[in-house]
């Protein structure tokens, strides 16, 4: 990769980051994990996993 798309790989990464904190401190998102209980199909430790299920399935109910 050239530098210019090293940069923007890193503001994508810290774009996410910052995205993913946000949704994770939401009160729709802490509702959302406690109505997954056990089910959830990502693992508790990891946070991604948990921010990405919880964006398709918004964004289905949404298209819905």
């Amino acid at each position: 990769m050239n530098s210019l798309s090293n940069l923007h790989h890193a503001s994508d990464k810290q774009i996410w980051q910052r995205l993913r904190q946000a949704i994770a401190a939401s009160s729709g998102f802490k509702r959302w994990q406690r109505q997954q209980g056990d089910s959830s199909s990502a693992s508790k430790g990891d946070i991604d996993a948990q921010v990405c299920a919880y964006l398709r399935e918004t964004l289905d109910t949404l298209a819905y």
